[in-house]
């Protein structure tokens, strides 16, 4: 006897409203029409098309990442995924991590070392604040850790760890390997892998890179490379194993079925940014955020993180008093079809610089929906003001 076939599913023409939200939160980001009709093919994924496309997504990726190495790997999976086989494959039990802690993910990174049963020494920085060189070259001093784990964008309270390139110089003279998430930061602003010396860089497709989720990017150094391969241990994640990946990636041969319409996607938002240039794509960014800050300032709303330690791909916003975080983004999602999102912890909104995020029709919509919300839910807020800050940061 079969188990009767449910009666109460509808297609998701019924589910989905009819005008689709403009998506301005912390990710997943918009993606551009190229992106979208990749990820709508199939084709073989151990075929010579297939070959192709993987050296073109393997040779931008060595540009966005700036680095020369030959050790770029994808990931079906989220950016945690990606973040995981970085772990786990340059963290072996009883090695010493430390790990920079000032955010969500941060914190999520020396979860994964702890489950390799690595002991995990956590530097927990003063909220909305980036980690401190001077701080950080102690600990490395006193611990001696084999890697250090660092987050260069917390999306989750939106901190921008300025400093990644003096820690990664402090790491590399103490023969200690880095592991940076960069989800929200690759392509959105500086990160130079070689020239940094950071030994893995990952990242997701959904937030940066415009691209969908469920297929991410990891890169390791050459030093980090031969630490995976003088391994003898057996990995205990066989999917996440990065010498079984570099079996498909490498020499053409199979590991698990690629998310093939991922990996489709993922080649036209890199060919995207390699078009418009990273330089292009940084300035890009810079302006939009900038100019969307100071329009919420404009509009007397306030920024959660001060300016020497703020992430520009992502905004924190102070929720004002009289109101709260989830009736914003409600009124904002069912009024105005704009959605942002809201905290992993501090009181604060956080508005999304991403890809397709940083486009002036975008933030304008977007400043319009925040000002009338919070103007509707009784805050008094100047909207004429923030939209005309925001024109004229955005003409500078």
């Amino acid at each position: 006897m079969f188990v009767k076939a449910p009666t109460d599913i509808v297609s998701l023409d019924n589910i989905l409203p009819e005008e689709p939200l403009l998506m301005m939160g912390a990710g997943p980001v918009p993606i551009p029409a190229r992106v979208a009709a990749a990820n709508s093919i199939v084709i073989n994924h151990l075929g010579d098309t297939m070959s192709q496309i993987i050296e073109q997504v393997k040779s931008m990726s060595r540009y966005v990442f700036q680095t020369e190495s030959r050790h770029i790997l994808g990931v079906a999976g989220p950016g945690s995924a990606a973040m995981e086989m970085a772990v786990v494959n340059l963290v072996a039990p009883g090695d010493t991590v430390l790990s920079i802690c000032n955010g969500f993910f941060s914190h999520r990174l020396s979860e994964m070392a702890e489950r390799t049963e690595a002991k995990v020494i956590r530097f927990e920085v003063e909220d909305g604040f980036c980690a401190d060189v001077e701080q950080v070259a102690q600990l490395i001093a006193q611990h001696k850790p084999k890697v250090l784990t660092i987050v260069q964008g917390e999306t989750s309270n939106t901190v921008y760890n300025r400093h990644l390139p003096a820690i990664c110089k402090l790491a590399k003279a103490h023969d200690c390997l880095v592991i940076t998430d960069a989800v929200c930061t690759l392509s959105t602003m500086p990160l130079a892998m070689d020239e940094w010396g950071v030994d893995a860089v990952i990242t997701g497709g959904q937030k940066g890179l415009s691209s969908i989720p469920g297929v991410s990017l990891v890169a390791f150094s050459e030093q980090a490379w031969s630490l995976i391969e003088s391994r003898k241990d057996t990995l205990r994640h066989w999917c996440l194993d990065a010498r079984l990946a570099d079996q498909f990636w490498y020499k053409k041969s199979y590991h698990y079925t690629a998310p093939v319409s991922g990996i489709l996607a993922m080649h036209e938002a890199l060919r995207l940014i390699c078009s418009e240039t990273l330089q292009g794509r940084f300035e890009r960014h810079e302006r939009c955020s900038l100019a969307l800050q100071g329009a919420i300032e404009a509009l007397g709303m306030s920024l959660y993180v001060e300016p020497d330690s703020r992430l520009n791909s992502v905004v924190g916003i102070n929720v004002p008093n009289g109101t709260t975080g989830p009736e914003i983004l409600a009124l904002m999602s069912a009024k105005h079809r704009v959605e942002i999102s809201g905290s992993f912890g501090p009181n604060i909104i956080r508005i999304g610089q991403m890809g397709e995020q940083c486009r002036t029709h975008h933030l304008f919509r977007t400043v319009h929906a925040l000002g009338s919300s919070v103007k509707e839910l009784g805050v008094n807020v100047d909207l004429p003001a923030g939209v005309a800050e925001l024109e004229k940061r955005l003409q500078k």
